[in-house]
């Protein structure tokens, strides 16, 4: 069911039961973190693997002090620059948090969302809410209400609907190692503005076995259609001749009467706008029937390294 009813869906959650909920990256799935029995919910409903951890959603910037044991200083500089917003911290977790959100890991992922309906929803509960993607696991993430209901139909309550998401690229997700930073996760946060505020990060965005953060396993964000990502689509469109292809661009169509679907993600170039518009458009594209999608590779700056990574975790 979709629903714009913030109470409905607050009583949802005081019941232990799941709710989709819209943030301004992609919609999530969200339970009462101090209740292991909602929590596994969202692990079942998913069919997410159990050493994947999950995102805690607070109200306001003071609740972290709720959540995590310690605060490392350039975490604090993030915090007071980017929240609320699409940056999510990876800090040492209170003893309270439970380890079935985090994997069993002495650390617990943190961001305060940007999205006025679900704040909202967030100051009328007096519990955070732990929510991944609201999809299957290694799927397209829902940029829409209607993306999580095609999903999971009657498999939950209710569906909060917040309308598009304005990012529409998950949280980027910053840890700390020895109180030095380390990206997890690319996402709606570019590394560059992130470097503005505390200097040179290291990468370590890939790890299949225990990762530190939602997002790190290699296949991932995949539509069912098999997709490649491609520097010169002229060449690939002739490699795939005699197939049905769709086309993911950047910025202008081709000229190419074979082509059974072209989504443009930004006429202007902006790399903001490509980053909102992808997952809308994967899974338009995958609503298709097509043999092939071809994503043309993206500039890898900026967002562009974002939709880059994207991309090549929903190739493999």
């Amino acid at each position: 069911m979709i629903s714009k009813d913030v109470h409905l869906a607050a009583k949802w959650l005081k019941e232990n039961q799941i709710v989709a909920i819209p943030t301004e990256t992609v919609y999530g799935l969200a339970a009462n973190i101090y209740s292991d029995e909602a929590i596994k919910k969202i692990f079942e409903t998913k069919g997410r693997p159990q050493n994947n951890p999950l995102i805690v959603h607070i109200a306001s910037k003071e609740d972290v002090y709720n959540i995590a044991s310690k605060i490392p200083e350039k975490a604090k500089i993030l915090i007071d620059k980017f929240w609320p917003g699409p940056l999510t911290v990876v800090l040492p977790k209170k003893e309270t948090i439970s380890n079935t959100i985090t994997s069993n890991k002495d650390t617990v992922a943190i961001r305060m969302p940007n999205h006025p309906v679900t704040l909202e929803l967030l100051k009328l509960l007096d519990f955070p809410l732990a929510a991944p993607s609201a999809n299957p696991f290694g799927s397209i993430s829902p940029t829409e209400a209607i993306h999580v209901e095609n999903y999971f139909k009657d498999k939950i309550p209710m569906t909060l609907d917040g309308g598009n998401c304005t990012k529409g690229i998950e949280s980027t997700i910053i840890g700390f190692e020895q109180d030095n930073p380390i990206l997890y996760r690319l996402g709606s946060l570019s590394l560059e503005a992130i470097e503005n505020q505390i200097g040179t990060i290291k990468v370590n965005n890939f790890e299949e076995k225990t990762p530190s953060a939602p997002g790190m396993m290699l296949k991932h964000y995949a539509p069912k259609t098999p997709i490649i990502i491609s520097q010169n689509i002229t060449k690939s469109i002739k490699n795939y001749n005699n197939k049905k292809i769709g086309l993911l661009l950047f910025n202008s169509k081709y000229d190419c009467t074979t082509i059974v679907h072209q989504e443009i993600l930004s006429k202007n170039s902006d790399l903001n706008q490509a980053a909102s518009n992808l997952y809308a458009a994967m899974h338009r594209l995958d609503k298709l029937e097509l043999d092939i999608i071809i994503a043309e590779q993206f500039p890898n700056n900026d967002l562009g390294r974002a939709i880059n990574d994207r991309l090549f975790r929903a190739t493999k």
